[in-house]
């Protein structure tokens, strides 16, 4: 298990270009399956979660070369769908949340598509009945082992159909959307996820000869083609690192530029973050935070009750940076409410940061009240375990704005989700060390 040594308090400085987005790399990947031809994807991010993925498809037969870092082609035209009902994929399938988006496309290709139930992080209950309601609503019959959590669906042809979304799940609108693409007929997609990754999904589908129409709003309507076609794609930057790199610029009192963030597609994350005091300046397509040496103070609402910052589908707040949020709040001046929506174990990391010096309330499993420091006492370095992704990061950024030095164990966490995070923030002065 490996561990991150951090020496806490010091100013950083400099530009830092945000990784491509990693969750839109797990939609784009499984849509190459859709394909027997070329596709070759710029900007994948180099992470643990992206490479295990990867390395599901090449043990499904896709053949896949590395052109250049972060540019990658891949081809479909042999794929072994025995590999699907073997004992390793049921290991190997495990191991990733994303391998979930894999049933899609083999389904509308190949007209059958299995999964294990896929792992991924800690942080409540994750339901994959939007993916499987959804397919079977285009004719697919459906079948569950329950013994190896085993899930299954096949067809000989796919049917377009209306169907209304029970939630907006980013991921099971992306399954339901490859797998319509070469459905016969019409489907209608009310209630659908419209983040800008899958709208980037979307757009490659589009290019590859796919027909769908709405792309941006909660109402995709596709019309099934064939067969698709080989494409370029080249994947946006990762809002989540943004969002990150706001936080830790904030909490170091440090001056940072992140270069390159795709502004147009960061939807509310800036104005989140301006609601904490924090500078947000845009230059050209890059954001600059100054350094914030007399620290930052929260908002109230215009009535003068007491901010909350809660999570909500696109366009509103993403579940992912709440944790980030939280631990930015922990140096402000003044209060905010904390509500995270969609998971229910998600806040369970903020017992580390009281033992920091934080003042948090937990209320319940979704909320969180958070009393600012307003940096007039620093939070303590002390030994921490990363839950997961963004609890592990948020972790991280505490630690580097507290005095001391702090360790961070189960970093492979952090890893799934971040690339070179402790090489690109040594760039910028971080003091950080990786121990095996």
């Amino acid at each position: 298990m490996g561990t991150f040594k951090i020496e806490g308090g010091h100013q950083l400085k400099g530009s830092i270009q945000p990784q491509g987005a990693k969750n839109e790399a797990l939609q784009i990947l499984c849509a190459v399956l859709l394909t027997p031809d070329l596709v070759t994807i710029n900007n994948i991010p180099d992470i643990v979660d992206v490479n295990k993925l990867i390395s599901l498809l090449k043990k499904l037969g896709v053949k896949v070369e590395k052109i250049s870092k972060g540019t990658y082609t891949f081809q479909a035209d042999e794929v072994n769908l025995k590999y699907l009902e073997s004992d390793e994929f049921k290991e190997d399938g495990r191991g990733l949340r994303g391998s979930i988006m894999i049933v899609g496309p083999m389904l509308a290709r190949f007209g059958k598509g299995y999964i294990p139930k896929p792992g991924g992080d800690k942080i409540g209950r994750r339901r994959l009945d939007t993916h499987f309601e959804g397919l079977i609503n285009l004719g697919a019959k459906f079948r569950y082992n329950k013994e190896e959590q085993f899930y299954g669906v096949e067809a000989d042809r796919l049917k377009g159909a209306y169907m209304l979304l029970e939630e907006a799940s980013v991921t099971g609108t992306a399954n339901i959307v490859m797998a319509a693409v070469l459905a016969e007929g019409r489907t209608t997609i009310y209630n659908a996820a419209c983040e800008p990754y899958l709208q980037q999904l979307c757009k490659m589908l589009n290019r590859m000869g796919a027909q769908i129409s709405g792309v941006g709003s909660n109402m995709l309507v596709i019309d099934g083609v064939e067969t698709l076609s080989g494409t370029h794609h080249t994947m946006l930057p990762d809002m989540i690192e943004i969002g990150s790199w706001i936080g830790l610029a904030a909490m170091t009192k440090s001056e940072l530029t992140i270069t390159n963030v795709s502004w147009d597609d960061l939807g509310i994350i800036p104005t989140v973050f301006r609601k904490l005091g924090i500078t947000v300046e845009r230059r050209g397509d890059d954001i600059h935070i100054p350094a914030h040496t007399d620290g930052y103070e929260i908002q109230s609402f215009i009535d003068g009750s007491i901010l909350t910052i809660s999570d909500a589908p696109w366009p509103g707040f993403t579940p992912d940076l709440l944790s980030i949020i939280l631990v930015v709040a922990t140096q402000a001046r003044g209060s905010v409410l904390i509500h995270q929506k969609m998971f229910e174990s998600r806040l369970f990391f903020v017992d580390k940061l009281i033992d920091m010096g934080a003042k948090i309330i937990l209320c319940d499993p979704h909320r969180a009240t958070v009393i600012g420091h307003d940096f007039k006492s620093t939070l303590k370095a002390m030994t921490m375990t990363s839950p997961d992704i963004r609890a592990g990061v948020s972790l991280l950024i505490a630690a580097l704005s507290a005095k001391g030095t702090s360790t961070i164990q189960n970093i492979e966490q952090i890893d799934r989700g971040y690339e070179n995070i402790d090489e690109r923030l040594r760039a910028i002065g971080a003091r950080i060390e990786r121990l095996e």
